[in-house]
């Protein structure tokens, strides 16, 4: 298994380790043992293990910048007070521990030496190609890491992904198993659909208006609107100080002649390949049987090799590529592994390679194109360097810049005037503003919000304090104009609340007329009045308009006993109804789709066995929660 994690050390090893750099990792634990010992209030208990409040609350503030980056102007912040989002941050720190736990009982080892090279190897850690010991430590303390915590972190992880691995290496499907599976996935049924929609039913209703004034005041809440503010602001930021540079020719020539290096264009070669794949863990018996189908395929190229591109996408089995013929476009040196690469950049345009083995399998390799390398000149170039100079000096004066900006801020807090004066900045106005966030990305920042309705700026009129809202960007606002939350009135939503109510109503109407019907049909007998579509075939790939649970239900009705009948309530409103008259069982299913169906099976076995296998520890696991420590977490 170490050889196993050894070979990958430039792929999933890598991305880990990047992981660890870019952004916080899953085992905040063993920093907390370092940093706060015995002391730290304790969430929970996992076979002695302790997940630490501050553990929570980074694994919390992570979260907390997962969601404001995919909700945007959306995300409100209250949602992490929700019980069933603390617990699931939770169950997730647990599930580490257990996996730790049940790791180190196994005897699972990371080796120190083992553990030295694979981050050696990491391009992110090198400088010239090779391993800068300066390079990692900076790298590692811009996170708020020693290297000893960052280590101690990656050796666990690499432990839990051994044990991982461990679970599912080797497991396979029975043959008879993925037959039967990917037939029922081939099957295609003939349907005929109704549609029971709430439209078919308003001209039967009227609205009563005492019932429309009922429902305003059942759903009053949805019609409230929150507090909001409008906000003058001024905005330091480098982005707009770039463009008041000045950057002499002298100056472009010289920083050109100091970085020349870095304006040249390596040498690309364009080449195509034929793949026969062998797994890692592969027996010499499977590879030799790999090896030996790619020798028949390097044989019928060498008799016509103007179907290798037919041959690459008849047999390859690289995904990425076959499709196109093998093709995998231009690259430098560095991109592809060792053999390959060594085999290409001394290959002939036109030349067809022997067979390449790598970690990957066997390689068949044409090389089609050559695109020789070559120095950008100054004139190219003249631009970009005058802009990267214009970069670097607006850097300098952001950084002189800022703190004269929050210092003034501060000390003049009753107006942003000074500052805009000084500073030759413009005091802008906003729009009106909510506490949970707006549409404009410059101010839809949760400190800044929150420094904006905060007592300070709201009864004391002062100034917020300066946030950075992006990177380089600086904000200090103050309170223009205040609106308490409110309610819209009644009169303005009357008529909204007629049609709403009466949607409503008819909508029960459809779902109860599309029930009875569809019990009296599973029954055998007519509903007059239903107008069915005409008959259309679908499969589990093909089904154009019809959603997950109608498809579900239509490829579990029973064949055998046709025509067979289905329902359920639309999710748009009303309810549908549909007839399946015939099945049509798959006939021969292509080579590339068998493949691809044995692949996505022995994934889903794979993630539910990993599953059960965490519940089953779970289950025998001495856990325990302190709900009341979890409480006191903070955002």
């Amino acid at each position: 298994m170490l050889e196993v994690i050894r070979e990958r050390a430039q792929g999933l090893i890598a991305k880990i380790i990047l992981a660890l750099i870019i952004i916080p990792f899953a085992l905040w634990g063993v920093d907390s043992y370092i940093r706060h010992g015995d002391k730290a209030d304790i969430v929970a208990e996992v076979e002695g293990q302790k997940i630490t409040r501050q553990e929570f609350d980074q694994a919390l503030k992570e979260q907390q910048a997962q969601m404001r980056d995919v909700m945007g102007a959306k995300y409100d912040p209250s949602l992490l007070d929700r019980p069933e989002v603390r617990q699931s941050i939770l169950d997730g720190l647990i599930q580490q521990r257990l996996l730790a736990v049940e790791a180190n009982r196994a005897g699972l080892l990371m080796p120190d030496a083992l553990l030295a090279s694979i981050i050696a190897d990491i391009p992110e850690f090198q400088q010239d190609g090779k391993f800068s010991q300066s390079r990692y430590e900076t790298l590692v303390r811009e996170q708020n890491m020693t290297p000893a915590i960052f280590e101690a972190r990656l050796r666990q992880n690499l432990v839990i992904q051994q044990l991982r691995e461990g679970l599912t290496h080797g497991m396979a499907m029975p043959h008879a198993a993925e037959d039967r599976v990917m037939r029922l996935a081939e099957q295609q049924r003939e349907i005929s659909q109704v549609m029971l929609t709430p439209e078919q039913f308003m001209a039967q209703l009227k609205a009563d208006p005492a019932e429309v004034r009922a429902y305003y005041d059942k759903h009053k809440e949805e019609f409230r609107i929150p507090e909001q503010v409008r906000l003058d602001y001024v905005v330091l930021s480098l982005d707009d100080l770039v463009p008041q540079m000045a950057v002499s020719d002298e100056e472009v020539k010289r920083y050109y002649n100091e970085h020349s290096a870095q304006y040249q264009e390596p040498e690309q070669r364009k080449a195509s390949h034929i793949l026969i794949g062998v797994g890692a863990g592969a027996k010499p018996a499977e590879k030799e049987a790999a090896r030996a189908r790619a020798e028949q395929i390097l044989k019928e190229i060498k008799q016509n090799p103007a179907k290798f591109e037919d041959l690459a996408r008849r047999d390859s089995q690289d995904p990425g590529s076959a499709a196109k013929g093998g093709d995998l476009g231009f690259f430098p040196r560095g991109v592809m592994v060792k053999p390959f690469e060594d085999t290409v950049f001394n290959m002939k345009s036109g030349e067809i390679s022997g067979l390449v083995q790598s970690d990957f399998g066997f390689h068949i390799i044409k090389l089609t194109a050559i695109r020789q390398g070559k120095v950008r000149s100054l004139d190219e170039m003249k631009g970009e360097v005058a802009l990267e100079l214009k970069k670097q000096k607006a850097a300098k004066k952001f950084a002189e810049l800022a703190e004269t900006f929050s210092n003034m801020v501060y000390e003049q807090p009753d107006s942003l005037r000074p500052v805009a004066d000084a500073l030759k900045l413009k005091i802008q106005a906003s729009p009106w503003v909510g506490k949970t966030g707006t549409d404009m990305a410059l101010l839809n920042n949760p400190k800044l919000l929150q420094a904006a309705f905060s007592d300070d700026a709201l009864k004391l009129k002062r100034n917020t304090e300066v946030v950075e809202v992006a990177p380089n960007t600086l904000v200090a606002a103050r309170v223009a104009e205040y609106k308490a939350a409110s309610y819209k009135p009644f009169e303005e939503l009357n008529t909204e609340l007629s049609r709403r109510l009466l949607r409503e109503q008819a909508n029960a109407l459809a779902v109860k007329q599309g029930k009875d019907a569809l019990a009296q049909l599973q029954k055998g007998g007519a509903v007059a009045g239903l107008q069915w579509d005409a008959p259309t075939m679908i499969s589990r790939d093909n089904a154009s308009g019809i959603d997950r649970d109608a498809l579900n239900q239509v490829f579990r009705a029973d064949g055998g006993k046709l025509p067979a009948y289905v329902g359920g309530e639309n999710p748009a409103g009303g309810y549908f109804l549909i007839k399946v008259g015939k099945v049509v069982e798959a006939g021969a299913i292509d080579p590339a789709k068998k493949k691809a169906y044995s692949g996505q099976l022995l994934q889903a076995l794979a993630q539910e066995y990993s599953s059960a296998y965490l519940a089953g520890l779970k289950q025998k696991a001495d856990i325990s929660i302190k709900k009341d420590q979890l409480e006191k977490t903070e955002r």
